[in-house]
């Protein structure tokens, strides 16, 4: 089960997600569900249903997680899906 402490470690597609921040000035304040992830990126698909995709090592995330959002920096999030799933986080 997804909680916000865990949410590292858990499957990010199907999640709502908005971006914090970003060295892409042009990327903060974007929003949509994650659609695919990569060892280095994220595949946002926008309202408009235009995809986009975002690199994860220099964008901070904010995850929606039941009714409350979540804020993660993505370089926690770098590596491949199934290996960051089984990888062991001491706190973040």
């Amino acid at each position: 089960m997804r909680t916000p402490e865990n949410l590292v470690r858990h499957e990010l597609i199907g999640l709502n997600v908005k971006i914090v921040q970003s060295l892409n000035k042009t990327h903060a304040g974007l929003g949509g569900k994650v659609v695919d992830e990569t060892r280095n990126m994220l595949f946002i698909e926008k309202a408009d249903g235009k995809e986009i995709a975002i690199p994860k090592e220099v964008t901070v995330f904010s995850f929606e997680v039941g009714r409350v959002w979540v804020k993660i920096d993505g370089r926690l999030l770098v590596g491949r899906p199934e290996d960051r799933i089984k990888k062991k986080l001491k706190t973040w």
